[in-house]
């Protein structure tokens, strides 16, 4: 999803040393490196997962993600952009608020459970504060909706969200569903921005104390 990008932001991304190391590395984007941290630290994956990633272009999760869980697993990504292709990826282009997309999705899993699903989205920026937190949260909570839907039972969860309004009631949210959450900041997430990653570990069967499904954001 795009973002309202002035000279000065342009100016600071070339810059910095992600983005650098992700150019001479051969990395789709610096955000592969926010992956790769949390991948490490919270043993996010192993080799034979079934893996969804949302908000995927231009597709740094998914070049990590499919790394890790060849050569038997499998990686479905979408986003609104295009993407390039990525080696055991498949790559579907549309609106992950559209129902035709998201059963494109189902019809792609094959029926297959999935163990995780990774959400990187945010939402094209306004300038706005409160407008763009609750669009931010509005995606969040979506691609909750999808997880809570899709995933095996003991599956996870990982989503970037901003904090600000509703970020505290969603991190609630998250600790009924699931057995473990944890806030992450990666290094390469810039100290200025108020990002984090929230990581859900350990999808509760229905009835075992999950209570109700995600909340859903007013559309602004």
């Amino acid at each position: 999803m795009g973002r309202v990008r002035g000279k000065s932001w342009m100016q600071e991304h070339v810059a910095d040393a992600y983005v650098k190391r992700a150019r001479a590395e051969g990395r789709r984007s610096r955000a592969a490196y926010k992956l790769d941290e949390i991948a490490v630290r919270d043993r996010l994956f192993r080799p034979g997962m079934v893996v969804v990633d949302l908000g995927a272009a231009p597709g740094g999760w998914s070049q990590v993600a499919a790394g890790r869980v060849a050569p038997r697993g499998k990686i479905v990504a979408l986003d609104l952009l295009e993407m390039a292709p990525v080696a055991g990826v498949n790559f579907l282009r549309g609106d992950f608020q559209d129902d035709a997309v998201l059963a494109e999705v189902v019809r792609t899993l094959g029926g297959q459970p999935v163990d995780l699903v990774l959400s990187d989205m945010a939402p094209n920026l306004s300038g706005i504060a409160a407008t763009d937190q609750a669009r931010a949260l509005e995606l969040a909570e979506l691609a909750l909706d999808f997880a809570l839907k899709h995933l095996k039972p003991q599956g996870n969860f990982l989503v970037k969200l901003f904090q600000g309004a509703g970020f505290e009631e969603f991190l609630r949210t998250l600790r009924s569903r699931f057995q473990s959450v944890a806030v992450r900041k990666p290094e390469a997430s810039r100290s200025r921005s108020s990002e984090v990653y929230l990581l859900a570990k350990g999808l509760r069967r229905a009835g075992d104390g999950s209570g109700s499904a995600a909340p859903r954001a007013k559309r602004v």
